[in-house]
């Protein structure tokens, strides 16, 4: 359980380095409603690293404050994930039933940055 705790921060970096990496990949997710899709695509990306960096810190202050963010963040990007499976033509190389399976796995994440951000217990 501690090791699935602290990926935590290390992914959430990783997904978001992605943003600047493969900008062109997230664009297809931009709900229509929503303005200025490649300021957005950053901004979730610098949200994500930082998140994930807060995570990462001992400091239990901070990594509460990273778990905050990356739960503000999740939820933020959440129409995103309803973008992909309602148009599923975007993302050819994706089985439809991956892009739905993606709305309940936030769920997953979301719990899964609440248990990072929790402080150790000690044993």
């Amino acid at each position: 359980m501690r090791l699935i705790r602290f990926l935590c921060g290390p992914a959430l970096v990783y997904a978001g380095a992605m943003h600047f990496i493969r900008p062109w990949s997230y664009k297809p997710m931009m709900p229509a409603w929503l303005p200025a899709h490649d300021e957005l695509i950053v901004a979730s990306g610098v949200t994500e690293v930082v998140a994930g960096a807060a995570l990462i810190c001992p400091d239990p202050r901070v990594r509460r404050a990273g778990g905050v963010l990356a739960i503000l963040t999740l939820i933020g990007v959440f129409p995103a994930n309803v973008e992909m499976a309602t148009h599923p033509e975007r993302f050819p190389k994706i089985p439809p039933a991956a892009l739905w399976a993606r709305l309940p796995l936030q769920a997953v994440m979301l719990a899964w940055v609440a248990a990072a951000m929790r402080p150790p217990r000690r044993d």
